[in-house]
């Protein structure tokens, strides 16, 4: 079943568009205004918010239920972002390969907010064999607390934990990429329309990483798709 814009006043193909943009460039609401008037559309910033905030999560989740098989090897870190002018905290994991797995914000950065992290992520993409970590205590013991029910629910099979000072470079370079779109939109003000937004980030990305299937289509086309 497709997601259902009824009510939004507009074509699907220019919210579509303009939620892509957003997501995918690094681009303001206020440049994104200015741009799809050039377009022939006059559509305010506020609205363009709306639109983000409400489709984003829902073509992430289907890009999540489409992309690629994943490799049993992770990396997970966090990075930080913004919000109401405190930073929080980006959950991240991809495999071996670079491969987006999973990611979440949070407004902590402890035990209870690496726990739901690796739960999520656990369900969202299977047990992995190795998941490497930096030297952070919380994501330690979340990895603990995941292999402590893992071994009374998966036939004894547990995760191996590696932890590395200085974690691998293709986490580093992911972090980049979404850092660079999020830095113009010139902070985020709820921590609600920050995860919705960031959710649309990185769905664009992996459709740049070419994580979900192609077959022949443009990057705006394969987001378009998942909305179908």
């Amino acid at each position: 079943m497709g997601i259902d814009f009824k009510g939004v006043h507009y074509p699907k193909s220019v919210i579509l568009y303009a939620v892509f943009f957003y997501v995918r460039y690094a681009v303001s609401y206020r440049d994104l205004e200015e741009i799809m008037a050039e377009r022939g559309v006059q559509v305010d910033h506020a609205r363009l918010n709306r639109w983000v905030v409400r489709f984003a999560p829902l073509i992430a989740a289907q890009a999540q239920k489409r992309k690629r098989p994943t490799a049993i090897s992770w990396r997970c870190d966090e990075t930080y972002i913004k919000v109401k002018g405190r930073w929080t905290y980006l959950y991240r994991a991809v495999d071996r390969d670079g491969q987006t797995l999973d990611f979440m914000l949070s407004e902590r950065r402890d035990l209870a907010a690496a726990r739901r992290f690796f739960k999520h992520a656990i369900a969202a993409n299977g047990v992995p064999e190795r998941v490497v970590i930096d030297t952070s205590g919380a994501n330690l013991a979340g990895l603990q607390a995941a292999n402590v029910i893992l071994k009374f629910t998966c036939s004894g099979k547990t995760i191996e934990i590696r932890q590395v000072k200085y974690q691998n470079n293709i986490l580093e370079q992911d972090h980049r990429f979404i850092k660079r779109i999020t830095r113009p939109m010139l902070g985020f003000k709820a921590v609600h329309s920050a995860s919705a937004t960031i959710s649309g980030v990185e769905t664009a990305h992996m459709i740049r990483k070419g994580h979900i299937p192609a077959n022949g289509a443009t990057a705006f086309q394969i987001f378009a798709e998942l909305a179908a």
